[in-house]
């Protein structure tokens, strides 16, 4: 008899490589239980999915997406036993699965929407106020960190993945204008305002600027960043309109750090 770890190893393996050979004599039932357990789990993650990305599905309707999904379960399992944080790595899957590379804003389509589900499902912190700066050295300004709202989210992307994802809403109008792909791309920001999660479409400096603090870059780095688009981007009022949001959970320079609790 096999130890369990070594057991349970191959009921994974026979369960997503579709391989139950090794295993069928240790699970009572052999291959037809197996076979069950098997269903389950992919239409269990197969839905999760389809919740998580139903313009996704709509785009390319359910039998492919059903497929991309089987695919995207089997090559890539959960590592975690948490539903609601399935589905991360299924924008990066598609952009380099075979059968929709032909449809280049599929992926942006996907991330967006997982943006949407990683706003309405992030942690509660508590924002802080403009006055979180009133103790910061002139000096230390620079080598600021601002720590963002874990439901705030960024994209960018060269397709109006935005509108191609109002059109394909189980609740769009079928009379809207055909969108034009190569009608330019969008930067968007997506955050949770109360139980609702919205998103607005942002300036370049903003989301440069943005986008650099949310990855923990300084502030001087965010202003450079933002000022390679606009040499009159106006610092000051970016980061009020930061507090403003209520997006700033954290401020750290490399002496201290100030983080509010929920």
């Amino acid at each position: 008899m096999l130890p369990l770890r070594d057991v349970q190893a191959e009921f994974r393996r026979a369960l997503l490589a579709e391989d139950e050979t090794a295993l069928a004599v240790l699970v009572d039932g052999g291959a037809a239980r197996i076979e069950v357990h098997r269903n389950n789990l992919f239409a269990s993650l197969g839905e999760v999915l389809r919740d998580s990305f139903p313009s996704v599905c709509r785009l390319v309707d359910e039998r492919f997406f059903a497929y991309a999904a089987h695919e995207f379960i089997r090559r890539h399992p959960p590592t975690r036993a948490v539903l609601a944080e399935y589905g991360g790595g299924f924008a990066d899957f598609l952009a380099d699965f075979p059968p929709c590379r032909h449809l280049a804003y599929l992926a942006d389509v996907a991330r967006l929407e997982w943006l949407m589900c990683v706003a309405a499902t992030a942690a509660d912190a508590m924002p802080l106020g403009g006055a979180a700066l009133a103790g910061v050295a002139a000096e230390a300004t620079p080598l600021l960190r601002l720590r963002l709202h874990p439901a705030l989210g960024l994209l960018a992307s060269p397709f109006p993945v935005d509108r191609i994802w109002r059109a394909n809403r189980r609740d769009a109008p079928l009379d809207e204008a055909p969108i034009e792909l190569a009608a330019g791309g969008v930067r968007l920001e997506v955050h949770r305002a109360g139980t609702e999660v919205v998103m607005r479409a942002l300036d370049a400096p903003s989301f440069a600027f943005r986008q650099t603090l949310r990855q923990e870059g300084t502030l001087e780095a965010a202003a450079t960043a933002a000022l390679a688009h606009d040499p009159a981007f106006d610092l000051a009022g970016a980061l009020g309109a930061l507090f403003r949001d209520g997006a700033v959970i954290g401020v750290s320079t490399a002496s201290e750090s100030c983080e509010a609790t929920s």
